[in-house]
């Protein structure tokens, strides 16, 4: 089986030694020995150790190494949308396998990939593209296929998680965490894709799309990031007994019509330290799935990292292959659901918000009125003096829960709280998941 990598950086590169040094089993696992056709790389002369392949296999025309008659299966490694998109459906109507980790592609224009898969009866893998080595898409799209999937909850980012699991384990701000995350190889020198959520968000489009059978594309996803979650937010999910993380939220739901509806939302959220989700630590991912028949799942480990994705590449690398051996083809995409995608403002949610309100008489019942006009109801009231040494004698700070509301009635109580005369300030508006 000759296969064609496109890119041969952090991931490309661990694919290939993964290649030669496991190169006996593969082919046993196989049934035929894996040999790499030609390696697709932006440029020649780039230092790329001691990689074990011949330099020959290097090419800077990607688009004839896919066309050669001589690749049965492509595996891209570049990311991003062109022309990944245009060598891949090239790829895909020519037949020819393809098994990639653009998870920003399949987020953007993943149909384009499924038509051209199904034109060309050829294979599309992409297990790598969500949550790095863990085994978590096939399981949706075949192990748990028999079953109906109602809510799937993810931590699907590493830099995330490493810069929120360290605000709360130090009481540090953000960006004293990004800069730790950053010296230590976890952020990028442009966190801009981690820390506001896009990055998250692909990975929510895709998750969704194969718990729902519903194409659900990036635009679909409510994006928000982490970049305004402060030391002040931690200290007060840990007197809720909670945590704070960076969630991928896909739910099935209901339309005022009674029709089905899926939302799919990436934004950060206090969660009970009882969830198995506020456990996960350091740069690790794990989605919570919950199911009808098999109940609750939860998959976890490395998210990221040239190593465990190249684990996962070479996972689906194995499945294509044995099928093409045999002539076979993996089951299409599965969208026939084509349940509509309900808007942010439909989703109902729970919203922490923390006043900084005029301490005298009628103030609670001022406030009380504002979240009694939007229909949310109230779960939890605490109030306290100012802060000691803050210069607020005359002032106090209230923190507010509530109960599940349409997240657009819950942000307009917000906007007309900023509003009210005796409210000094919202310092603090997170939603909440879970029971606290």
């Amino acid at each position: 089986m000759r296969l064609a990598l496109l890119g041969c950086g952090t991931v490309g590169s661990e694919v290939v030694r993964l290649l030669h040094a496991q190169s006996a089993d593969l082919a046993a696992r196989i049934g035929a020995p894996l040999e790499i056709a030609g390696i697709a790389v932006r440029r020649f002369g780039r230092d790329r150790g001691d990689l074990p392949v011949d330099p020959a296999l290097f090419t800077t025309d990607p688009l004839s190494l896919i066309k050669s008659d001589d690749v049965d299966v492509v595996v891209e490694m570049v990311g991003g949308i062109e022309p990944a998109r245009t060598w891949l459906v090239e790829a895909l109507r020519a037949g020819k396998s393809v098994v990639t980790a653009n998870k920003a592609l399949l987020a953007e224009d993943g149909g384009a990939l499924h038509d051209a898969a199904a034109e060309g009866g050829a294979d599309l893998y992409y297990e790598a593209s969500v949550a790095g080595a863990i085994p978590l898409l096939r399981p949706l799209r075949e192990s748990l296929h028999g079953d109906r999937i109602n809510r799937v909850t993810g931590i699907v980012n590493g830099t995330t998680n490493f810069i929120l699991s360290a605000m709360d384990a130090t009481g540090a701000g953000f960006a004293e965490a990004l800069e730790e995350a950053t010296e230590l190889g976890y952020a990028e020198a442009d966190p801009t894709a981690d820390v506001e959520g896009f990055d998250a968000a692909a990975k929510a489009a895709i998750l969704a799309s194969l718990a729902f059978h519903t194409r659900v594309g990036a635009a679909d996803v409510h994006r928000e990031g982490i970049t305004e979650v402060t030391a002040s937010d931690m200290a007060s999910a840990k007197a809720m007994g909670c945590t704070i993380k960076l969630l991928c939220i896909a739910a099935r739901g209901v339309d005022p019509q009674g029709g089905e509806t899926v939302s799919v939302r990436v934004h950060p959220a206090m969660i009970p330290l009882s969830h198995p989700l506020a456990s996960v630590g350091d740069a690790f991912n794990a989605v919570f799935v919950e199911a009808e028949a098999a109940g609750q799942l939860m998959f976890y480990g490395r998210g990221a990292g040239g190593a465990p994705t190249a684990s996962a590449v070479l996972g689906d690398v194995v499945a294509v292959a044995r099928n093409r051996l045999a002539g076979a083809r993996a089951a299409s995409e599965s969208a026939y659901a084509d349940l509509s995608v309900r808007p942010m403002g439909e989703a109902l949610t729970r919203y922490h918000i923390s006043l900084d309100v005029a301490d005298r008489p009628g103030v609670l019942a001022a406030v009380a009125g504002v979240f009694a006009r939007h229909d949310v109801s109230i779960a939890t009231v605490r109030q306290g003096s100012a802060e000691a040494g803050s210069g607020r004698s005359e002032d106090a700070d209230l923190v507010i829960v509530t109960h599940v509301a349409p997240d657009a009635a819950l942000a307009a109580t917000v906007g007309e709280l900023r509003g009210l005369d005796t409210v000094r300030s919202v310092t603090s508006v997170l939603r909440v998941e879970g029971a606290v």
